[in-house]
């Protein structure tokens, strides 16, 4: 598969990287805590991130909603998850835990997408037309959560002619479960399914 990517082409989608989620200390750091030591999620993503913006690929940011007062008021159709969250407050506006990771956020060239208020990181945003507008024909997944954001952003990415390749040790869930549905539907919608091994094996990432 050397030589499968252009670096004029490729994205490097990083989905969710709060402080909430990506930091000790956030919010939903601890649940997602196992299964990131599983796979080896922020050990990966110090090597793919860089090994990305070396190469040339372009990195962009997908992230979630920041959770404001109000939010869903007068909503006639909240799903489970959302009406779970509320207290929780994840990615709270003006607060630590609504900024980006330091390590793992956005860098000067990254373009930062609208904030997605479910799953998809197309849905509702600008993502679709960032994308094209830079010439991306293929997207690279990482980042949380594998069967939720990533899997309904690149289930999205298929469904609009997009190249999709999860890296399956660069993500975590909040369930070992969660690890497992996602890896059980992957192969309905990715073009490429790579450990971050094999992703920096390829061209242009390989030095």
């Amino acid at each position: 598969m050397t030589g499968t990517y252009s670096s004029d082409h490729t994205a490097l989608l990083i989905v969710d990287p709060y402080n909430d989620f990506m930091s000790e200390g956030g919010k939903l750091y601890e649940a997602i805590k196992p299964t990131a030591d599983a796979s080896g999620l922020f050990g990966n993503l110090r090597q793919i991130i860089p090994s990305a913006r070396r190469a040339g690929v372009r990195v962009f940011v997908v992230p979630h909603h920041r959770s404001h007062e109000g939010d869903f008021d007068g909503w006639q159709h909240i799903n489970m998850f959302q009406e779970a969250g509320l207290s929780t407050k994840a990615f709270e506006v003006d607060t630590w835990g609504g900024e980006f990771n330091p390590e793992f956020g956005p860098q000067k060239g990254d373009v930062i997408i609208k904030e997605h208020w479910a799953q998809s990181g197309f849905a509702n945003t600008d993502l679709d037309a960032q994308l094209k507008q830079h010439g991306i024909q293929k997207i690279i997944l990482v980042g949380l959560i594998a069967n939720s954001c990533i899997e309904s952003t690149a289930r999205f990415g298929m469904e609009l002619g997009y190249h999709v390749t999860l890296i399956k040790d660069a993500t975590a869930a909040f369930s070992h479960e969660g690890m497992q549905a996602a890896a059980i539907n992957a192969p309905m919608y990715a073009h490429a399914i790579l450990s971050t091994r094999e992703l920096l094996d390829q061209r242009p990432f390989a030095s």
